[in-house]
């Protein structure tokens, strides 16, 4: 995406590595002016085998745990084609009431998921890690952190929701459902972040990038 705004105005270096699969993450580094250089380390079902959470997981411990993998599989992949450079990780995961709303693996899922939601205020935790990988193989600055934001949806259709899944959309999504379509209607308020609820806080995904360069420059370690 072209940009007056180049990253260097913002602090930012000229290309990430992205070490995911969606989208919607692509979308929004490319906002910030950003070459973003997609990296999967794994396969989809190794990455949703990679996701699986363990019983009774907090939420948040959860998508930091999960992100931290992310992070890691993909500094050994790249590691072992002596690729450099900064590389980022993120997860996201919805909670409801303390449990953890993944991805719906079937119609009838879905349905509950997004039954449950309705008329209520649920969280939406959204992880990213980083670190500066070197030609060498070491790594500066590895660096984590993570946005919650609140959100509250008014009460669903169940018209809506059936015709909702028919269109494929929630199946690969956290909760069955993504803000930036045609759910978002029935978004009545959110605390928190918007860019966080698609998958990657914007705030917090610069500032982190903003560290690892600065601490990869510290030590002279751009390469």
């Amino acid at each position: 995406m072209n940009t007056p705004v180049r990253p260097e105005h913002s602090g930012l270096p000229s290309q990430v590595w992205l070490a995911s699969r969606s989208p919607r993450r692509l979308e929004l580094l490319q906002t910030l002016g950003l070459q973003v250089q997609v990296f999967l380390a794994q396969s989809s079902p190794e990455a949703e085998a990679l996701e699986a959470p363990f019983e009774h997981e907090d939420p948040l411990l959860y998508v930091q745990r999960v992100t931290q993998l992310k992070l890691n599989a993909a500094l050994e992949a790249m590691r072992a084609q002596q690729f450099s450079g900064l590389v980022l990780a993120a997860d996201t995961t919805v909670a409801l009431n303390g449990n953890i709303l993944g991805k719906p693996e079937n119609a009838a899922q879905a349905f509950q998921m997004l039954q449950s939601l309705s008329n209520t205020i649920h969280e939406v935790h959204t992880a990213v890690a980083g670190a500066w990988l070197h030609v060498d193989g070491s790594t500066t600055a590895t660096r984590s952190t993570v946005q919650t934001s609140h959100v509250e949806f008014t009460k669903l259709p169940e018209t809506f929701i059936h015709a909702y899944i028919a269109s494929g959309e929630p199946f690969d999504k956290a909760g069955a459902y993504g803000i930036q379509g045609i759910a978002g209607q029935y978004v009545r308020h959110i605390s928190g972040s918007h860019s966080g609820i698609m998958g990657l806080p914007l705030f917090e995904t610069s500032e982190l990038i903003r560290h690892i360069q600065t601490v990869a420059q510290a030590t002279k370690r751009i390469d």
